[in-house]
């Protein structure tokens, strides 16, 4: 049986990126490094955790490309043209600005039978929600079909004995009867 790939999300980086996909019974990553790919699948069953938390380095993110853009821009506005310094400043400020709107960066690790490894799943932790959602909504898919019994249910009912009608009772009554009268005599 085919089941078809969804994206559900993607993470890029400047070497490449990893593009998720979720199918009925695996979650696949697709981690793009250069031009090799390298798949990872995880299958549904197999899953026991997926944990996505806020990076510590996303502080850095905002304030390092913020504080040298608005340096940058103190010393043109002195030193060259209060025209230029403006653009670096206010640079400086959008920056900080995104950073803070589109909120943390995010880092997740999977954990499978046996296996744990540290894959970002999303890029900030806002679209962790909707990811993980989707995610969990194939795992209680995948987990309600395996409870079911794969028998169907005509199976199970012709493999019962088939009902005895009162004739056939009788006949079978009479035959032990008789083959328990031959063995005592």
């Amino acid at each position: 049986m085919h089941s078809e790939l969804r994206k559900i999300s993607s993470v890029g980086s400047l070497t490449g990126g990893t593009k998720w996909y979720l199918s009925d019974d695996c979650l696949l990553a697709a981690k793009r490094v250069m031009y090799v790919v390298e798949y990872r699948r995880f299958y549904l069953h197999d899953l026991e955790s997926i944990v996505v938390w806020p990076s510590r380095l996303w502080l850095w993110r905002v304030t390092i490309p913020a504080l040298l853009l608005l340096i940058l821009g103190a010393s043109l506005w002195q030193w060259v043209n209060s025209t230029a310094g403006g653009i670096f400043i206010g640079m400086g400020l959008a920056w900080v600005g995104l950073e803070l709107l589109l909120g943390p960066t995010a880092r997740a690790r999977i954990r499978t039978t046996g296996v744990s490894l540290d894959l970002r799943l999303v890029n900030r932790t806002r679209r962790a929600r909707k990811v993980l959602a989707k995610i969990d909504s194939a795992l209680r898919v995948t987990r309600s079909v395996n409870e079911q019994p794969d028998v169907p249910a005509n199976v199970i009912q012709s493999s019962e004995p088939p009902a005895q009608t009162n004739s056939e009772v009788a006949s079978a009554t009479a035959t032990r009867t008789e083959t328990t009268q031959t063995n005592g005599s």
